[in-house]
């Protein structure tokens, strides 16, 4: 074998590099098993926030860098937010009456429904046809617009400027996003913003148990505020007041503060508390009545530290632990009576800066000034803003350009706060709070404070779209319980441990202990790089992710298999070992090659086009199709080579007593009987054509919209008696329920309940409205709404998952749909016509693979409502749809390659006997490897979880009959039609030889 060193350099580099990245995941577990050996909370952070993995990693990038889970697996919430770009639209066109553009405005809305042009794009459009001879500029040229837009701007620079401004609205929506789920403190969040689907962000959140909030949360706007303060020395004695009343039981004077008072409170004012750099013991049970001692002494002051008395509107510092029990103190009832009547005090967005211990928040003093107690000036008024640097200091800094409103009322508020800080507050944060040196008029400003390059950029990108100009709304949901993802781990393990078991069992006892063993060795060598490559792109493992590793396994097989069916031929014909082998991989290589780029192609569109669990079974299965190619076709090459050359394993035997005649010598004549089996496919199609018209697919919401609800009740309860019950629940609306398992406790509820509706409470009363109608019909038991949405209260029934898709989603996952079964078939006839350079196997593989999925969905047509398990088409479907089309085309490349090499060496042979002896050479190769996938999903069918049931058997319907559509449709197809070339050229060619003589 050529390139030894290259390959042992590569397999040395891969396998240190996943020994690095899996030992972030041990490294955690260890931390967290010390850190729980600690009684105290406190002491449990500290010793996490001293550790460091290797001397350079901190506990929260081991966190970061260990092999994630994903939300099935560990329990959470995912949700897809839009952001209404019509919204922005009309908040940029100053919300017009124009009636040109309000009729131009609702035909796109109702156009984008069904086009997969973007809403700008159609908005144009009808603004041409309903206004003709105007232009854009006469609804775009406003105070909003100002110096992007002019009276003379042409239709062009409208549509870019308003393209610029869309995307940098869902830029700062992405922003702030991401800020807030950060100061949710979500572990592990997966934020982004989905390719070549304008407006939408995904949100996954493992580990979330408050999907209500995180709803509230996500969907507010982003509001940006310019603030007056108070200085601290203003501020500070009424916290002392305050501290000292709550501390003597309520009983202090609630009188006005006299100004002698003031001063000498703040005199007198010192820390109760002082934040210490590191913490280098745990909290002793001394120390903890030490602080609860402090607390009853001083209720406020003992968790915030006050400023000095020259401070600007910074008053305190607090731990971010002690951030909830300060609110609750300076939002009480003895605040409102003590502190000012125009006070308002927020926390800073980031911890801050300066201060050696860690999470420790600002607390600002705002100044209230208005009578409706809104901010004195807000983002609408910023029209530009960029990053740059200081050009004194060299230190970051955000530039802002206001309108010629905000520049006005910027210079009036700066002028009356020289000397004091002025606060900008985005949703209730501080990010920055500078001081004012002067006025500042012209609407030109700079902002500088602690920050870093990302800070200024992300705060220019804030300031330059400020309040978001549109609504976010949750277009698509799904929430997970943790109970429900740890019986997910436990059904993923169960089956891969007994598939990979089995796996080796049929290696060994078809081909024998020591090549079964190298195989099986192969495979080990597969999954421990699969799972090492996944850890350094910080990708979740998810239940789907599991399946395509396991899936992987089998295709894995699919090489090995090749290579030693291939050995077995060659030692056969009677060529010694070394030769044998030899010829045997480098024969076997362009059939393994073939077959595996084909899977990688299906693999790309899968992931091109699928979203959450599509994605994460197309990741883990384009990595496992590479590890599997490198490890089978090079490493075990490896070891034959080394083995042999020591003149070891020379009568090594590639078969046992079982294999050893098993499909050989077989001389079956496919190509006679292909009228027969060309009726029986005829048949096949039309009646799968007639149960797909007749009967339908049992769509999902993924396709239709709508909202599902996992529920376990408590006893066995009935579909029928649920979806009775759900017609006085959600009356006028479609709604459905479908049992899942065998248990009959387990039901899938439907509804397109106010599907369309964008308010944020809509899912609450949804489900209050299912829980009031199961607990009247007395199939529910639990005493609230709340206990019967929380998934880890089992007892009377609950909600263990949920998830919901709005109807732009479903509109677009039918399109991806069908265009990425499409691009496939397409993408694949033109890859086989390229190798093969002949239309006739494009044509039959095609045609076959075409068969294959037309099959899987007739037959999911055809046993709705029969299995017991669920046979809904939703995305994971159409991800085992294009997956049987990648698995089921490699059966057909090794067919095909093996009459093309036919067809080279004996290109005078009939092509009918050709055909058959090459299809009947391969058949040892296409049975067994067609047999080990099939364990593999067999055992993925029957213990892999109700939610990859459907996948498993889809996969195993495709894998059945793409074996058998590789012998009898793809292979009869090309026989025709590359028999009809060759007997065209051959009456050619005995033409030109008649006209020679």
């Amino acid at each position: 074998m050529q390139n030894k060193g290259i390959v042992i350099c590569t397999a040395v580099l891969l396998t240190l590099a996943s020994i690095f990245y899996l030992s972030f995941s041990f490294a955690t577990r260890y931390y967290d098993g010390e850190a729980a050996k600690l009684k105290d909370p406190i002491a449990q952070q500290d010793y996490k926030d001293s550790v460091k993995y290797l001397g350079i990693y901190s506990y929260q990038k081991c966190l970061e860098t260990q092999i994630g889970l994903g939300l099935d697996l560990k329990g959470g919430m995912n949700v897809v937010l839009e952001i209404s770009v019509p919204d922005v639209v009309e908040t940029l066109a100053d919300h017009k009456t124009d009636v040109a553009f309000t009729k131009s405005m609702k035909q796109a809305k109702a156009e984008e429904e069904t086009s997969q042009s973007d809403f700008l794009s159609l908005f144009v459009k009808y603004y041409h046809q309903n206004a003709p001879g105007h232009r854009l500029a006469e609804i775009f040229a406003t105070q909003q617009l100002q110096g992007k837009v002019s009276p003379q701007s042409s239709d062009s620079e409208v549509e870019k400027v308003l393209r610029a401004n869309i995307q940098s609205a869902i830029d700062n929506s992405f922003n702030v996003v991401r800020t807030r789920i950060d100061k949710f403190g979500v572990v592990q969040p997966n934020i982004q913003k989905l390719e070549g689907q304008a407006g939408r962000i995904m949100v996954e959140m493992p580990g979330i148990k408050e999907p209500e909030r995180m709803r509230k949360l996500l969907q507010g706007s982003a509001n940006l505020e310019f603030w007056e303060t108070y200085n601290a020395s203003e501020i500070i004695p009424y916290l002392t007041q305050l501290d000292s009343r709550l501390a003597n039981g309520g009983d202090a004077d609630t009188a006005t503060v006299k100004k002698a008072a003031l001063k000498k409170a703040v005199a007198k004012v010192e820390p109760k508390f002082k934040i210490k750099s590191t913490a280098k013991e745990d909290a002793s049970e001394a120390s903890r009545a030490q602080i609860n001692a402090a607390k009853k002494m001083h209720p406020l002051l003992a968790m915030l530290q006050t400023t000095g008395q020259n401070s600007l509107s910074v008053v305190g510092y607090a731990s971010v632990r002690d951030t909830a029990a300060v609110n609750r103190v300076i939002h009480s009832a003895a605040a409102k009576q003590i502190l000012p009547s125009d006070l308002k005090l927020l926390w800073s967005a980031k911890p801050a800066d300066g201060i050696q211990a860690k999470n420790i928040y600002e607390l600002h003093a705002l100044k209230v000034t208005t009578t409706t107690g809104r901010a004195p000036l807000e983002g609408d008024v910023v029209t530009d803003a960029s990053d740059q640097f200081d050009h004194l200091s060299g230190s970051p800094e955000v530039s802002m350009t206001m309108n010629s409103d905000g520049a006005r009322r910027w210079a009036a508020l700066t002028k009356a706060n020289v000397g004091r800080a002025i606060a900008i507050v985005l949703d209730n944060a501080v990010y920055s709070a500078p001081r004012v040196n002067g006025e500042i008029d012209g609407g030109q400003s700079s902002i500088s404070g602690n920050f870093t390059i990302e800070d200024t950029k992300d705060l220019a990108n804030t300031l330059k779209s400020g309040r978001m100009p549109a609504p976010a709304r949750i277009v698509q949901e799904e929430i997970v319980g943790p109970t429900l993802g740890a019986a997910s781990i436990q059904q993923g393990v169960v089956s891969f441990a007994i598939a990979f078991v089995l796996l080796i069992l049929y290696m060994v006892v078809m081909y024998n202990f020591i090549p079964g063993m190298i195989a099986n060795a192969a495979l080990i060598i597969n999954v421990f790089f699969t799972l090492g490559i996944l850890t350094s792109f910080q990708a979740a493992l998810t239940m789907s992710g599991i399946a395509g590793m396991v899936l992987s396994l089998g295709t894995a097989v699919d090489a090995n298999v090749l290579i030693y069916e291939r050995i077995k031929e060659e030692l056969r014909a009677g060529k010694g070992m070394k030769q044998a082998v030899s010829a045997g991989y480098s024969n076997a290589f362009s059939a393994i090659f073939d077959s595996n780029l084909t899977s990688l192609i299906t693999g790309v569109i899968l992931y091109i086009f699928g979203t959450g669990p599509i994605q994460g079974f197309a990741t883990t299965w384009i990595i496992g199709i590479i590890c599997s190619f490198f490890s089978a076709v090079f490493l075990t090459r490896l070891v034959y080579e080394h083995q042999l050359n020591k003149d070891r394993w020379m009568k090594l035997k590639f078969w046992t007593g079982i294999s050893k005649n098993l499909m050989q010598g077989t001389n079956i004549k496919f190509m006679s009987m292909y009228k027969g089996t060309f009726v029986v496919t005829g048949l096949a199609v039309i009646l799968f054509a007639g149960s797909f018209f007749v009967r339908g697919l049992a769509k999902s919401i993924d396709f239709t919209g709508g909202r599902n609800y996992v529920v376990q009740f408590e006893k066995p309860t009935q579909p029928e008696q649920v979806r009775e019950a759900l017609v006085g629940i959600f009356p006028g609306c479609t709604s459905g329920a479908i049992s899942l398992g065998t248990d009959n406790k387990t039901i899938r509820i439907s509804t397109n309940y106010k599907i369309e509706s964008n308010s944020a409470s809509v899912d609450d009363e949804v489900e209050t409205m299912l829980y009031n109608g199961l607990k009247k019909t007395g199939m529910v038991s639990q005493k609230n709404v709340e206990s019967f949405k929380n998934p880890d209260v089992r007892t009377g029934g609950s909600i263990i998952s949920s998830s919901k898709v709005g109807p732009s989603i479903a509109k677009d996952v039918t399109y991806g749909a069908i265009l990425s079964v499409l691009i496939a078939l397409v993408a694949i006839f033109l890859y086989i016509l390229l190798r093969f350079r002949n239309v006739a196997f494009s044509l039959g593989s095609t045609i076959a693979l075409a068969f294959d999925a037309l099959t899987v969905v007739g037959i999911f047509s055809l046993l709705q409502g029969v299995l017991p398990f669920s046979l809904e088409v939703d995305q994971t479907f159409i991800g085992a749809v294009l997956t049987v089309i990648g698995y089921s085309i490699n059966d057909k490349v090794v067919v095909f390659d093996r009459i093309r090499e036919n067809l080279g060496l004996h290109p005078k042979e009939d092509i009918q006997v050709l055909f058959n002896d090459s299809i009947n050479q391969t058949l040892a190769r296409t049975i067994n490897t067609s047999t080990t996938t099939l364990i593999v999903l067999i055992v993925i069918l029957l213990l892999g979880g109700k939610s990859i049931q459907p996948f498993a058997f889809a996969m195993t319907i495709g894998v059945v009959f793409g074996t058998l559509s590789s012998i009898f449709i793809a292979s009869p197809i090309a026989y025709l039609v590359a028999g009809k070339e060759i007997r065209n050229r051959k009456k050619v060619e005995e033409a030109k030889a008649v006209e020679v003589k």
